[in-house]
């Protein structure tokens, strides 16, 4: 169930399900998803679906990556941000989905363990342009700002201020916003010049987003 064939598969099922970006769908493709889940689960590692990575949290399912993914690379217009930030690294997948389509990608995890296994799949991976970070996702990574892209891979009430504060004017941010039981992603842009129009592309489940380290 890791095979080429159940890669090809759930690339079928993203277009059908209309993800439209190539790029974005041949980086899914082509990136071993069952590196970054318990080998029990390894059988299940290309449906479309969550799965879960311990510590209470999951590895998103393939859709949501994607999605997210193309409505950030969407704001470029064919061009390459240079700066991502990630708020909440997780298992590292969209951090490594995100990594083949960017410049370089600063992540941040609160979880220690987690960010430990994620480090040590992005090292056998080769990844030469993730820099990750033990912290409080609410905070950002403000030494690195002004960021072209954001994105939160956790819902909360509403996006961090300091977060947002980090956004480059032109820059763009995805996030899931609401309650356990309410979510919606969205897409925030800039247009340089210190306005942000807000889109909401849909429904989703994420886990929350909490404060602190752990």
């Amino acid at each position: 169930m890791t095979s080429q064939r159940a890669r090809d598969r759930l690339a079928a099922t993203l277009k059908e399900s209309g993800i439209r970006d190539p790029r974005v769908i041949e980086v899914i493709r082509n990136t071993p998803r069952h590196h970054f889940i318990d080998q029990a689960l390894h059988s299940r590692a290309y449906e479309n679906t969550a799965l879960p990575i311990g510590h209470g949290q999951t590895i998103s399912q393939p859709w949501v990556v994607a999605r997210m993914t193309e409505a950030l690379l969407e704001h470029f217009n064919g061009g390459v941000p240079q700066k991502v930030l990630e708020i909440g690294t997780g298992s590292g997948y969209q951090a490594v989905v995100l990594a083949a389509l960017v410049g370089q990608v600063f992540t941040v995890e609160r979880i220690e363990e987690l960010l430990r296994q994620a480090r040590r799949r992005f090292r056998q991976l080769g990844l030469d342009n993730v820099r990750s970070r033990h912290d409080d996702g609410k905070l950002g990574w403000p030494d690195q700002a002004p960021f072209d892209a954001i994105i939160l891979t956790a819902a909360g009430d509403a996006i961090p201020s300091q977060v947002l504060d980090q956004l480059s004017p032109d820059g763009v941010l995805v996030a899931p916003v609401g309650s356990p039981s309410s979510q919606m992603l969205l897409r925030i842009r800039g247009n340089g010049q210190g306005d942000f129009i807000q889109e909401e592309l849909g429904p989703v489940s994420f886990v929350p987003l909490l404060g602190g380290i752990g």
